[in-house]
């Protein structure tokens, strides 16, 4: 059975999700959802009452359809070859680049952190979701985050740390046919993100003190 997880995003910095290059990733944070996800399932990233551009609650910031599970250490193994952009560059001058989530090399047998937008601090919770959820197809509004019609509010918003899935089931078909309604093409990015980390302090654990904000507690209702 596909399921729809849904969570608040206090922080849509472009690391997590990552949107670029056509594809859509969730490799760091929100380990519980990475952990349990399949093949199918949809997952909707949630404006925050607080986002740094203003109040995004009730809006939809992204939504991607999980169309691939790969382990940490695949991800990894794979991206070497056909996601080089995935490792994070961070003396490019592109934020895509720099915002690679590969951040774990696994070429030595035991997981070694790379400099990106996660610190010593994240390894563990990171490192526990297991896996890497890859998408493309999917939607990224990030900053322009778009309004949800009233009665998805209603049922997929909170304003919690953790996520749902769960208690989504009765909406989960209601959700895909107002995505279709909106017409528009996936694999697109449609907003820019909500909150640019300063590139000076990627790597230097810039994002990690303010991704605490979002750590997990999360319950599956």
């Amino acid at each position: 059975m596909q399921r729809l997880f849904t969570y608040t995003i206090p922080y849509d910095d472009g690391a997590a999700p990552n949107p670029f290059f056509g594809m859509c990733t969730l490799t760091i944070c929100k380990p519980s959802i990475r952990r349990v996800a399949q093949v199918g399932d949809w997952i909707a990233g949630l404006g925050s009452k607080n986002a740094p551009s203003g109040d995004l609650s009730g809006c939809l910031v992204y939504a991607m359809r999980v169309d691939d599970v790969l382990s940490m250490n695949e991800y990894d193994e794979q991206a070497l070859d056909k996601w080089p952009h995935r490792i994070p560059k961070l003396q490019s001058m592109s934020l895509q680049d720099r915002l690679g989530d590969c951040i774990y090399d696994y070429s030595s047998g035991e997981p070694v952190q790379r400099r990106g937008v996660h610190g010593s601090t994240n390894v563990d919770k990171d490192l526990s979701g297991k896996n890497a959820l890859i998408s493309k197809h999917f939607f990224y509004f990030g900053a322009k985050a778009i309004p949800l019609p009233d009665d998805l509010r209603k049922n997929l918003c909170h304003q919690t740390q953790g996520h749902k899935s769960n208690s989504n089931a009765p909406s989960f078909n209601r959700f895909i046919e107002w995505l279709d309604t909106l017409a528009l093409e996936p694999g697109q990015i449609y907003g820019w993100p909500d909150y640019v980390l300063d590139w000076k302090n990627i790597g230097s654990c810039g994002g990690c003190l303010i991704r605490s904000l979002d750590d997990e507690n999360d319950f599956n209702c």
